[in-house]
């Protein structure tokens, strides 16, 4: 199956959350195996895409020192990762947006590859991963001309990535390995990823 070449994809790291089950603190920045999560991310992710942002709309500074640019939501209030998607899309130069979140550190190396080759293969605004039938929306690649009605849709008052990636007629693509998706959302999840021998 034909896929699309890694120089048409930016990525976009999701970091721009209150972490409110992480007691407040910057998920991105927090150490996993003596490394930020951000930074396992990164390796993870650059050697699939052309370019990388990260959405940060908290101590962006320490998130710029990684090197790629930072945008912050263009809404205020931290409406979610909807409004993080906005501002990546604005600020993306080629013809499609990859996502994903800060706090995913396995996530899989053949990402956007197997995305990509169902986006290729379909006249579909987007393709989501998914696992055991459910939606991992904020692993994302998303066609840039879907801004405009990403803008509607957050102005109407929308903040459901699921009920926007419904809406817009999404892709999902089949990954066996539900635990390269996983979130590390509070301190025990970091705790036992720390632990675990992954």
């Amino acid at each position: 199956m034909p896929s699309i070449p890694a120089s048409d994809v930016t990525g976009l790291i999701f970091a721009g959350g209150l972490a409110r089950r992480m007691e407040g603190r910057e998920k991105g920045l927090l150490s996993l195996r003596g490394r930020p999560l951000i930074r396992h991310v990164l390796e993870r992710l650059e050697p699939q895409v052309a370019a990388v942002l990260i959405n940060a709309n908290r101590r962006r500074e320490d998130y710029a020192a990684f090197g790629p640019p930072v945008v912050a939501d263009l809404l205020e209030g931290f409406p979610g990762p909807l409004a993080g998607l906005q501002a990546g899309l604005q600020a993306c130069r080629t013809p499609l947006l990859a996502t994903a979140p800060c706090d995913a550190p396995l996530l899989p190396t053949d990402l956007i590859d197997r995305l990509s080759a169902a986006l290729a293969a379909s006249d579909a605004p987007a393709a989501a991963a998914s696992t055991d039938g459910r939606l991992q929306p904020t692993f994302l690649l998303c066609r840039r001309e879907v801004l405009a009605g990403l803008g509607r849709y957050l102005a109407g008052g929308g903040r459901s990535v699921h009920g926007w990636l419904e809406q817009i007629g999404t892709v999902p693509v089949a990954f066996a390995d539900a635990d390269a998706f996983a979130n590390i959302n509070t301190p025990e999840e970091l705790a036992a990823l720390e632990n675990a021998g992954r």
